[in-house]
């Protein structure tokens, strides 16, 4: 697995309750984690979250395993042990890779008011 990688592993919905879901391999965390920090993607595009998330289809990057229109949710952020992966779908363009991180980065770098 590697940084832009869409990948099949079981994540807590609104509920709590574990479903298996695709999502977005972000940043490997360093040393010995042996993890990612992977946001998740989801079809109720409603949740869409303007100018921060983004809406991937099948036709898009390397993503035609993917099965529907899909929500990529950066505000539903996990980290992933690599041994938790169920399976691997596809993977983002690295400009869609960079700009992911870089609205993660300028939102955490925001200061409140």
């Amino acid at each position: 697995m590697k940084e832009g990688d869409v990948i099949v592993v079981y994540l807590k919905d609104t509920e709590g309750q574990l479903k298996l879901r695709p999502a977005v391999c972000l940043r490997q965390l360093p040393h010995n984690y042996h993890a990612f920090i992977a946001c998740g993607l989801t079809t109720r595009l409603q949740y869409c979250v303007e100018g921060f998330d983004e809406i991937v289809t099948p036709q898009d990057d390397n993503l035609e395993r993917l099965r529907e229109i899909s929500l990529i949710r950066l505000g539903f952020l996990s980290q992933i042990q690599i041994d938790e992966i169920v399976g691997h779908i596809g993977s983002i363009s690295e400009e869609r890779h960079k700009r992911l991180l870089k609205k993660l980065s300028d939102y955490l770098e925001k200061v409140s008011e």
